[in-house]
């Protein structure tokens, strides 16, 4: 039997903007738009894993039980230069940590994300 995370089910206030966020500034692709549950659900895939939006306003403040999602790369300054290029604001410059470097960002809804490298990618890899 294999268990796994499949997913980041996230609130989202406008679904529309939220998509497009992913989708512009991280290069996600909507691989299911539909309802269910009573209201609609949009699935984007994100590098080997997925976000699952749902469309309805958070309940809490910045996230509710979700503190951030993590996004990895492997070249955190190609990323930020993209996204400034796409037009996204950061308010933090990229800092560095002795084992990763990283930034963190407020998404749609106040959806607080961090962008992050690690110096030792091998490191953090799932071991099989």
């Amino acid at each position: 039997m294999r268990v796994g995370l499949d997913h980041v089910h996230i609130f989202s206030s406008n679904v529309s903007a939220t998509v497009e966020f992913f989708c512009l500034m991280l290069d996600a692709v909507v691989v299911w738009d539909e309802d269910a549950a009573g209201v609609r659900n949009v699935r984007l895939a994100l590098g080997n894993a997925f976000v699952q939006i749902y469309d309805q306003p958070p309940k809490a403040p910045r996230g509710g039980a979700v503190h951030h999602l993590g996004i990895g790369t492997d070249d955190l300054d190609a990323l930020v230069s993209r996204m400034k290029e796409r037009g996204f604001q950061f308010r933090n410059p990229v800092r560095d940590d002795p084992k990763f470097r990283y930034v963190m960002v407020s998404g749609p809804a106040d959806l607080l994300m961090e962008l992050f490298q690690c110096r030792e990618p091998d490191r953090w890899r799932i071991k099989r």
